[in-house]
């Protein structure tokens, strides 16, 4: 695989989980990481800060920026894109991770939790690369990668839970247009989704799954990782897979990345 030597990453949401292994797999190679995200001070419910992930990616190898930065606020995404430049001197890949989750039914989604999932997923995403991309334009090899899933119109992804699964394809909609915009222009635009569920904080979301059927944030960072030392110009529009990326790049061994390889694993939302 290429390496992300020098490049640097704005990462939302990359105090914990999924976008804080992304953040750490591109240190190890010494990226440059701005992460963005609300958390700047300890909550006992949600483990990590800015400042945390920042003193991960600086032992892991890279240069890191902490950012307090609410992408809904367009500001505050401004403010953070412009620290990010003036700190390492431009952008060369933004990872639009940070995402709201409420899986209930319409008449269980309070229009606070529903305004919330459209304005930080689409919205947000739309906002980062909106601020993002005239400084990747400038830059060599090009990303926006979006925790997205491939975009569907199946009703049973649609029917349990409309409010999330819509700012979701929101997303996944927001990707395909910024690629059929800025594909042409050589800026690689594409989504990644996990093929099962990842063992994050975000399962406080969903009662009931059993954390040793999940996979651990690395296989997604592994897989964002071969995506992002792609090279940028004709890969974009893509709706990737996890494994699907690391059989690509040679890898069959999956066992590795599970809570608990003995057991069988839950696949994700929105494939199967």
């Amino acid at each position: 695989m290429g390496s992300l030597s020098g490049k640097t990453l704005f990462i939302t949401g990359a105090s914990r989980g999924i976008g804080l292994a992304i953040a750490l797999r591109a240190a190890r190679d010494g990226a440059n990481v701005a992460i963005a995200s609300k958390s700047s001070v300890p909550n006992p419910k949600l483990p990590g800060t800015i400042h945390t992930a920042a003193a991960e990616v600086e032992a892991a190898g890279g240069k890191a920026l902490a950012l307090k930065c609410d992408i809904r606020e367009e500001d505050e995404v401004k403010a953070a894109v412009a620290a990010t430049v003036e700190a390492f001197g431009g952008i060369d890949i933004l990872v639009n991770n940070a995402s709201a989750i409420w899986l209930a039914g319409a008449l269980d989604t309070p229009t606070k939790r529903f305004d919330l999932m459209q304005q930080v997923n689409a919205r947000g995403s739309f906002l980062c690369a909106q601020a993002c991309l005239p400084h990747l334009l400038k830059a060599a090899n090009p990303h926006i990668l979006t925790l997205a899933p491939p975009p569907t119109l199946d009703p049973k992804w649609w029917a349990p839970h409309t409010g999330y699964t819509l700012a979701k394809m929101g997303m996944s909609f927001v990707t395909l247009g910024l690629a059929g915009e800025f594909g042409p222009k050589g800026v690689a635009v594409n989504a990644l989704w996990p093929r099962t569920i990842i063992a994050t904080d975000a399962l406080n979301m969903i009662p009931g799954v059993p954390i040793e059927r999940c996979r651990k944030p690395e296989i997604v960072a592994d897989a964002a990782h071969a995506v992002l030392t792609r090279q940028a110009a004709g890969f974009s529009g893509r709706f990737l897979i996890d494994e699907d990326v690391l059989r690509e790049a040679g890898i069959s061994d999956f066992a590795l990345y599970a809570m608990d390889a003995s057991q069988s694993l839950l696949p994700d939302l929105f494939l199967g």
